[in-house]
C-alpha cells in the first residue's frame, strides 16, 4: 500500500465518520468535547473535583456516541472520563416538530 493510498483510505475513513455523525447528531441533546474525544450523549453529569492541590473534572455521559474513526462500534451505553483539562458541554436546539 502506498503512502498515496494510505491517505485515501484515511480521507474516506473521515468523510464516512462525519456523514454517520450528521446522521445521527439528531439523535442527541448534548455535545461534549475534551481535550481527546467529542461526544454526543443524552445525560451528562460533570463534576468539579479535587484531590492533593489539583482540580479535575469527571465526567459521566449516558447513551453516548464518540467521534473516533478508528472504533468500530461508536454507540456506547455510559461513559466515564477523567480530566485535568477543559471540558465544553453545550445543550443542542431541538427542532421543532413538525404537526
Amino acid at each position: 500500500m502506498s503512502a498515496e493510498d494510505l491517505e485515501n483510505y484515511e480521507t474516506d475513513m473521515e468523510l464516512a465518520l462525519y456523514r454517520e455523525y450528521r446522521d445521527v447528531v439528531r439523535l442527541f441533546a448534548y455535545v461534549v468535547e475534551t481535550e481527546r474525544r467529542f461526544y454526543l450523549a443524552n445525560s451528562v453529569d460533570l463534576q468539579v473535583r479535587s484531590a492533593a492541590g489539583e482540580v479535575y473534572f469527571e465526567l459521566r455521559l449516558g447513551d453516548a456516541w464518540v467521534w473516533d474513526v478508528y472504533r468500530s462500534k461508536r454507540f456506547v451505553k455510559a461513559v466515564r472520563v477523567v480530566t485535568f483539562k477543559d471540558v465544553n458541554v453545550e445543550e443542542l436546539a431541538q427542532a421543532e416538530l413538525d404537526l
